[in-house]
């Protein structure tokens, strides 16, 4: 297919196609003698999973590393972007009937408890806070509270991405130059909600396996997941002592 076709049949303009294939992201099976681009259904596959990628609000150069990568699973990632995309349309479908019950109260027909108002609004609930408090003490968990409230809806969905890109490379060793960079990153973003020695880090990722509930949250993002982070936060803490 030329561009104009699959610019037609995707939605995506031709201009954007153009940029993915100035940067290396989604490059054409084929350019004619006379400069046309053509895409085959390999390239039409893998611009989907790009497009699945950025509705979930991946950055561009992220989506790349991505595709790129020699672990790179196909199937891997379109499982992991159905139950990213069902979390997300669960979200969603709890603040339309939030706003369903709004326009309801609006018009006088329903009356809405102070609960209902802010249903779907609520980013800060955290099953293991207890535990939390219990290990790292109050002050921390109310600090990490504090962004999390803030920052509630772009801190899951970096969350996840880097759930998603650890779990692309989890058949790898934990001691990786990828993956000891993406664990870095994992402590960079933890350390924005509150203060995580690399001790602490590494009690956490210790506590991923320890505990069951940990350990079935993360493996949703793949399995085994739990077990590579944990190894790969206590070679992470090592090379910081």
């Amino acid at each position: 297919m030329k561009v104009k076709e699959v610019a037609k049949l995707t939605g995506v303009s031709v201009r954007t196609l153009h940029h993915y294939d100035e940067i290396g992201l989604l490059l054409p099976d084929q350019v004619t003698e006379a400069g046309y681009r053509l895409y085959s259904d390999e390239n039409l596959a893998t611009l989907q999973q790009i497009l699945f990628f950025r509705e979930l609000g991946f950055p561009l150069k992220e989506i790349k590393k991505l595709l790129n990568h020699p672990d790179f699973d196909r199937q891997e990632a379109f499982e992991m972007q159905y139950k990213m995309l069902l979390e997300k349309r669960r979200k969603l479908n709890a603040m339309i009937e939030t706003i369903e019950k709004t326009i309801q109260q609006e018009r006088g027909a329903y009356q809405m408890t102070n609960e209902e108002r802010f249903t779907g609004f609520d980013f800060t609930s955290n099953p293991y806070e207890a535990e939390a408090r219990k290990r790292w003490g109050d002050k921390r968990v109310d600090e990490a509270r504090k962004v999390v409230k803030e920052n509630g809806e772009q801190l899951g969905e970096e969350m996840n991405q880097i759930y998603f890109k650890l779990a692309e490379i989890r058949h790898s060793s934990p001691s990786s130059e990828r993956a000891q960079e993406l664990i870095g990153e994992w402590y960079e973003f933890l350390n924005r909600m509150g203060q995580y020695s690399p001790e602490a880090f590494r009690g956490l990722g210790e506590m991923y396996v320890a505990d069951e509930r940990f350990t079935h949250n993360i493996d949703q993002f793949g399995d085994g997941l739990a077990k590579f982070m944990c190894e790969a936060m206590g070679i992470f803490a090592d090379q910081r002592k």
